[in-house]
This record gives structure tokens, C-alpha cells and sequence, in this order.
């Protein structure tokens, strides 16, 4: 990935949207056969390369990856699926943990040198995650509640006064159908999106400072801008675990919410 666009006047162009476009990998590859599509079937092959390291010979005493497996394990069911799900936890478990892990790998790649792209940076990967769990949420709730129950539960929760219905109702079916789904992939989209501008900035402010223009002051903003990348990244580690964290446990919310309306 190149942060930094030299123009002819010699000045730099500061890193923008062009730092998400990537091309086919070969001439004349369709438009999805791109880096990013790469990433991330190798992503999930990880996973599944992971997962088998882990659990394929399980130990009574768990040692190297079923122990980092077991931890793994451990966090997705007693921070995001039992508190939502209760006795169906476990049931949920392979969709939850595979998709807290996919995504988490997706969003390291972002501070991976070589790689350096989150591939949830780009819309279509988490649109694709949250349509998938919005058409579980769908199959779930009716299948559960019946067509009409699941509406009427939705738009109409007890105990209220049947005047608030009226504008209540609207507000809860478009937030349940259509607002739900699309926050859920923004979320993940726009602080993905923001970190990976934030890192490509103070890397191209630094590379610039210091390779560029090197004089006294260029090399004050330079190590200033070398020494916020390294900040910035540590702070986008945390950001990464925590997106992923936040979209599993949305995940177990809705399904949740599905299984059990009357909580």
C-alpha cells in the first residue's frame, strides 16, 4: 500500500480513498479477483487452520493452540453468548466464535506490515457478515413467533398505551428491518475505515518529514509523525479486538432477541 502521492510540483497529496482501491490482481481478472478478496479467503482459511490446530486432537490437559483455543473459547461463550442466549449458547457457539475470530483476523490485517489493509474497510465484507445475520434473525423469529407474531411482538411490545402505538409501531419496524442491519455493518465499516486513514496519515506525515523534506523542523514533525503511527497502532489494536467483540455480541443480541422475544 503506498500512504504517500508525490505530485509534480513536488508537493505530497495527502493519503485519501485511492488507498482502498485496489485492482485485479492479474490483467484482465474480473473486478472481485482483487487483494482484498485475497485477504480474505486467506483469512478464513486461517480460521479453519486455527480451529483444526486447536480442537482436532483435543487434551484433558490443554497445552500450545487448545489452550489459545480453549481461552478463545471461553470469551466468546461467557461474554457474548450466554448473556444473550442462555441455555442456547452453546448450540450458537460454532457461528459465533468463527465469526468473532474471521472478523478479528480481518481487522489485524490492517497493522500486519506487507498486508496492511483491513479488510473490513471495504462495505461489501461487513454488509455481507450483517445481511447474514439479519436473515438468521428473519428464519429465527418467525419460525419461533409465526409470521404474525413476530411483527406484532416487534411493533407492539405489552404494557403500554395503546395511543403510543402510533408512533411507536413505524419506529420499531424500521429500526428492527431496515436501521438494525445497516448500523450493524457500518459500525464495523467506519471504524475500520477511519483507523486505516488515521495510520495512513501519520505514516505518510512521517515518511515525508523525514525522507523528503529533511531540514531541523521537517525532522521534529517527521519523528512526531513516526512516533503517532506507533501510538495510533496500538490504539487500532484495540479498536480491531474491539469491533470484532461488538459485532459477535450484536450477532448473539439479535438471534437472542429472535429466540426469546418476551426478554
Amino acid at each position: 500500500m503506498s500512504a504517500l502521492t508525490v505530485l509534480a510540483d513536488g508537493e505530497f497529496e495527502a493519503p485519501g480513498p485511492s488507498i482502498f482501491n485496489f485492482p485485479p490482481l492479474w490483467p484482465g481478472a474480473p473486478e472481485w479477483a482483487s487483494k482484498p478478496t485475497l485477504l480474505a479467503v486467506a483469512g478464513a482459511l486461517i480460521v479453519c487452520a486455527l480451529g483444526w490446530a486447536a480442537f482436532s486432537r483435543p487434551k484433558l490437559v490443554p497445552r500450545g493452540m487448545q489452550n489459545m483455543g480453549e481461552l478463545g473459547y471461553l470469551f466468546v461463550r461467557d461474554q457474548v453468548a450466554r448473556p444473550f442466549l442462555g441455555k442456547d449458547a452453546e448450540r450458537w457457539m460454532p457461528l459465533l466464535l468463527s465469526l468473532f475470530f474471521l472478523i478479528l483476523l480481518y481487522n489485524i490485517f490492517g497493522v500486519v506490515p506487507f498486508v496492511q489493509i483491513p479488510i473490513a474497510s471495504h462495505i461489501a465484507f461487513p454488509f455481507v457478515f450483517a445481511i447474514t445475520i439479519y436473515v438468521i434473525k428473519l428464519y429465527l423469529g418467525i419460525k419461533h413467533q409465526g409470521l404474525v407474531g413476530y411483527f406484532k411482538n416487534m411493533m407492539f411490545p405489552p404494557g403500554l398505551p395503546k395511543p403510543i402505538y402510533v408512533l411507536l409501531a413505524p419506529i420499531e419496524f424500521l429500526s428492527n428491518l431496515i436501521i438494525a442491519p445497516f448500523t450493524h455493518a457500518v459500525r464495523l465499516f467506519a471504524n475500520m475505515f477511519a483507523g486505516h486513514m488515521l495510520l495512513a496519515f501519520f505514516s505518510a506525515v512521517g515518511f515525508w518529514f523525514l525522507f523528503e523534506r529533511l531540514t531541523v523542523t521537517g525532522a521534529a514533525v517527521g519523528v512526531l509523525g513516526v512516533v503517532m503511527t506507533i501510538v495510533m497502532t496500538g490504539f487500532e489494536i484495540f479498536i480491531e479486538f474491539l469491533q470484532a467483540f461488538l459485532f459477535t455480541m450484536l450477532a448473539a443480541m439479535y438471534i437472542g432477541g429472535s429466540l426469546h422475544p418476551e426478554h
